[in-house]
C-alpha cells in the first residue's frame, strides 16, 4: 500500500512540476495549483516536501522557493471537471506534455 501511495504521489508531483516549469518559462509570477488530493497538498504546504524522499515532491518544494507566489488549493474530485476533460482529451499522449491553447 505504501508503494502504491508513493507511486501516485510521484505521478501527481511530476505533473505539478511540469506545470510549474511551464508557468515559470512563460513568466508568471503568481500561480494557483488545484489538486484533488488533500493529503498531497498537506504534505506540500506543511513543509514536509522539503524532507520528502519522493523526488517529485522535493522538486515541488524547490520550485516553490523561486521568486514567485505559488498557492495550492484543494478541489473536490467530482468538482474537477475541467481537469478530467483535459485528461481525457490527452489520452494517447501520456508520455508527452500536451498544451491546449484553445481547450476543448
Amino acid at each position: 500500500m505504501v508503494k502504491r501511495v508513493a507511486k501516485v504521489f510521484q505521478i501527481k508531483a511530476r505533473a505539478i512540476v511540469e506545470g510549474m516549469k511551464l508557468a515559470w518559462l512563460k513568466g508568471y509570477k503568481q500561480v494557483e495549483i488545484n489538486c484533488d488530493d488533500a493529503m498531497f497538498i498537506d504534505i506540500i504546504c506543511n513543509g514536509l516536501a522539503s524532507i520528502s524522499n519522493i523526488t517529485g515532491v522535493y522538486l515541488i518544494h524547490k520550485w516553490c522557493n523561486k521568486d514567485w507566489k505559488v498557492k495550492f488549493r484543494h478541489v473536490l474530485r467530482g468538482s474537477n471537471k475541467l481537469a478530467n476533460c483535459l485528461g481525457n482529451a490527452a489520452i494517447g499522449n501520456l508520455n508527452q506534455l500536451v498544451l491546449f491553447t484553445d481547450p476543448p
